[in-house]
């Protein structure tokens, strides 16, 4: 490792910096189908983050694995906040006047 322009401060490569990362623990999340009842994981690739401009446009949506319904549900701000921290797409709706 060299030494950076700041003193004390060394600089760090990207492969010295993850060498002793084995894997990325990949985030799920639970859901349940309202139309079979199923309850399964879904990876954050799986589900979609629509936010609007009030708590009645904003909502996250999904296929079911089980039946292939197509699943909406509203997202207050804890859902918004854990969904967008996973990973999951997010959509922002513009309203138009």
């Amino acid at each position: 490792m060299s030494e950076s322009a700041i003193p004390g401060v060394q600089e760090m490569s990207v492969a010295s910096a993850f060498a002793g990362m084995r894997s990325v623990t990949r985030t799920v999340f639970r859901a349940g189908c309202p139309d079979c009842r199923g309850r399964f994981e879904l990876a954050a690739g799986a589900l979609r983050l629509a936010i609007g401009a009030s708590s009645k446009t904003t909502f996250y949506s999904f296929t079911c694995p089980d039946c292939g319904a197509l699943v909406r549900k509203p997202a207050g701000e804890r859902i918004v906040e854990l969904l967008t921290g996973g990973g999951v797409r997010t959509l922002r709706l513009h309203s138009t006047l």
